[in-house]
């Protein structure tokens, strides 16, 4: 996916049953330069669909108001919805697990040189920017892969036993993560009548603290599948979030 232009202004255009709804316009955030600091971002977009996605549209809102605040930092996309993420297969886990890593065999660093990748690209960014959608209640399939490539033994997490028993650390240090989704039904958030069937949200707060990235914040929209204006209110609102957000992270 391309780099897209900052701007103080942003508008969303909310497609409902082939009509287009401009959400609220926000000329209230003026984004000036941060100059303090200097981060850098690596949002993975985990959606099948292109234009047409919720969750991908709303998390590029909060990356435009970002680079607006730091337009010399760093910002990296790495398509995981709409691009072929392998999954873990025998020959990923024999070489994930060899016993002597620094002595693996040239055919078990190819197994890994795509993983060693992704790896690399997380802990060179300090902030992660996840966009999906739930799909059947979890994450859509390449997100899932994904995550089964960076959960990796010496690189994000540590095992050893005490007393017989498996013990895991984690290794990835100084990290923060936004996770930008969309929701067919209502209810699945904190407190919702359907929060025991969001299985999306409690799966990547659990595979990215296991890897030590436990400052995460969740910003969803909901409603997707009920009438046009009942989604296009819960999602303004969650651009509001997002836009307020990118003057914080």
């Amino acid at each position: 996916m391309d780099e897209i232009d900052s701007s103080r202004l942003i508008f969303v255009q909310l497609k409902q049953g082939g009509c287009e709804r401009q959400a609220a316009s926000h000329e209230q955030f003026e984004f000036s330069p941060k100059e303090s600091q200097m981060s850098t971002v690596l949002a993975i977009h985990a959606s099948p669909r292109g234009e047409r996605s919720h969750s991908r549209r709303l998390a590029e809102v909060f990356l435009s108001a970002w680079q607006a605040r730091h337009p010399q930092s760093k910002l990296t996309r790495r398509e995981v919805g709409r691009a072929l993420i392998p999954p873990v297969n025998e020959a990923f886990v024999a070489a994930a697990f060899y016993p002597e890593p620094d002595a693996r065999p040239l055919s078990m660093q190819a197994d890994l040189a795509f993983s060693d990748t992704l790896v690399d690209e997380l802990l060179g960014h300090d902030v992660l920017v996840i966009s999906t959608p739930m799909h059947n209640f979890s994450v859509p399939s390449g997100l899932k892969a994904w995550i089964d490539q960076i959960v990796r033994l010496g690189l994000t997490f540590n095992h050893s036993l005490d007393n017989g028993i498996a013990q895991y650390e984690p290794l990835v240090q100084g990290k923060k993560a936004l996770i930008v989704t969309s929701r067919g039904g209502f209810g699945f958030g904190p407190g919702g009548e359907l929060e025991a069937m969001n299985h999306a949200d409690t799966l990547l707060r659990t595979a990215l603290g296991f890897i030590g990235i436990t400052d995460v914040t969740v910003i969803a929209a909901e409603g997707e599948e009920s009438e046009a204006r009942t989604f296009e209110v819960s999602a303004a609102e969650a651009e509001q979030r997002l836009l307020a957000l990118a003057r914080e992270f």
